[in-house]
């Protein structure tokens, strides 16, 4: 069983010419909505595959927040954890793209509203789960409290740090494993509290490149393999809902990095955060 904690949100991404200056109008020539937010997305990923996946969250008591309920449904993910809040909206995130670059605006809402006392009252969920997945579009307490729950009683657990936010010390022993991009990694070891023993708990993502990771001192790459990127959102994502599937079916670690790789590269073949997150079949037969 798998446990993901994190952000739920509706993604509106508007295609354009141009960027419009302020004050300016400008006619945009696509428009997309779309389901998104680390958490459902990393949930998402797992649960194509074949996991048993369960979601704590947070939506809006409003349309949004009933269309994502609806949709966890449709993707086989357990969500009674998943509770509407009348006081705030869903998470909602704004794109712009043009010119191959893109601005972004999210707006938490009710990511913000998951507390450490709905984590403490999910424990015996957390404490059944194999795998714990978390993100930071929560509040850091909540993620605090969700590791400490994990970790106390021996669960693996997986923390993309990201957005990147700097996190007391007191968490690495509590971390099985983090997936940061390079950059973030950067900012990880150089943080107070990061030892060089921490390193072996880094699986870093590198985008087309690939990943690398650290076991016994000494630094492994796996490659992706080339495609045809049509959009890169949700491969972080992709991967670390895969790795989290794989590390729950048994496979070793190289293994399960191997695979949840090329997860990620067949992801961006397609458009949106979760359009291109691949079933197990069909990731079967890219790798083949």
């Amino acid at each position: 069983m798998i446990t993901v904690i994190g952000s739920l949100n509706m993604d509106f991404t508007s295609i354009v010419d141009r960027y419009p200056g302020l004050g300016e109008t400008v006619i945009g020539r696509e428009f997309h909505h779309q389901f998104g937010g680390k958490g459902a997305n990393q949930a998402v990923a797992a649960s194509r595959l074949g996991g048993s996946v369960h979601m704590i969250g947070r939506v809006g008591g409003d349309s949004f927040g009933e269309q994502y309920l609806s949709h966890l449904k449709e993707e086989s993910i357990f969500f009674k954890n998943v509770e509407p809040v009348t006081h705030s909206s869903t998470g909602v995130s704004s794109v712009i793209i043009s010119e191959g670059d893109n601005l972004i605006i999210v707006v938490p809402g009710a990511n913000y509203e998951l507390t450490p006392q709905d984590i403490e009252a999910c424990r015996e969920q957390i404490e059944n789960s194999d795998v714990v997945v978390l993100q930071l579009e929560i509040p850091m307490n909540s993620v605090e409290k969700a590791l400490e729950i994990a970790s106390n009683k021996g669960i693996t657990t997986i923390l993309n740090p990201a957005p990147y936010h700097e996190f007391p010390s007191e968490w690495w022993p509590m971390i099985t494993y983090l997936t940061p991009n390079e950059h973030e990694a950067e900012l990880l070891m150089k943080s107070p509290g990061f030892r060089e023993e921490y390193k072996e708990k880094l699986i870093i993502t590198n985008g087309k490149d690939g990943i690398a990771y650290y076991k016994n001192g000494e630094s492994t790459f796996i490659k992706a393999p080339k495609v045809q990127a049509v959009d890169t959102t949700g491969a972080g994502d992709t991967f670390n809902g895969a790795l989290s599937y794989f590390l729950d079916k048994g496979y070793d670690f190289h293994d399960a990095c191997y695979h949840a790789t090329y997860a990620a590269s067949l992801s961006v073949t397609k458009f949106g955060a979760q359009g291109g997150m691949p079933s197990l079949e069909e990731l079967k037969q890219f790798m083949d």
